[in-house]
């Protein structure tokens, strides 16, 4: 399989972003509905994407043609998609939200207005970006930054998910701290759509 960041970036580049986000969006609800009704799929949606003005309509088609349950897609945008005309994206994420649909903060704490971004809109989640997991168990530093944003999920009733989990002492950690869910190799590597249905059932 081929990662994202080898395509992505030049896939903005081009302007191709647009309809091949179209295209895997669609995709990925009509592989969801597939799935059991208690999974659910994320999209991430670049800032090329979100500053498009078919978005909110692209989204519904897709869960129109799929029909899958808006509150089984959620959305991923990070902080960068924010940093420019920010009533008009607030806007648009309203209109997400008014679909039905969930909406996550990616990369947590990479940028630099990541609270102020909790305060004028509400996240159903907030995702931690594995930098801050490489040096646990060990770095305090780190330690701290997940303790504190596991406590601040808690407080504002956000779920929290922290990434980049590989070893069995960062998840009993992340465990420990109180996040609601888990992502990391430790679990699984990516996967095609066939692959996740079997693991899904339990035969991986």
């Amino acid at each position: 399989m081929i990662s994202p960041s080898e395509f992505i970036p030049i896939a903005e580049e081009t302007g191709l972003i647009v309809p091949m986000g179209e295209w895997i969006l669609a995709q990925a609800c009509r592989q969801a509905a597939r799935w059991p009704e208690h999974v659910s799929i994320a999209v991430n949606l670049s800032p090329v994407q979100f500053k498009h003005r078919n978005l909110v309509k692209t989204v519904a088609d897709a869960l129109s043609a799929s029909g899958l349950a808006p509150a089984r897609l959620q959305v991923e945008i990070t902080e960068s998609v924010l940093l420019d005309e920010s009533e008009h994206n607030l806007h648009v994420l309203q209109e997400l939200r008014g679909l039905g649909v969930k909406i996550a903060m990616d990369d947590f704490g990479t940028g630099y207005s990541s609270l102020g971004y909790l305060r004028s809109f509400p996240f159903d989640k907030i995702k931690v970006d594995q930098a801050f997991v490489r040096d646990l168990p060990h770095g305090k530093e780190s330690l701290a930054i997940v303790r504190a944003v596991a406590g601040l999920g808690e407080s504002l009733g956000i779920t929290t998910t922290i990434e980049g989990i590989e070893t069995e002492d960062q998840l009993a950690i992340v465990n420990a701290e109180g996040f609601h869910e888990v992502q990391g190799y430790i679990f699984s590597r990516p996967l095609p759509a066939s692959e996740v249905s079997k693991l899904i059932d339990g035969q991986l």
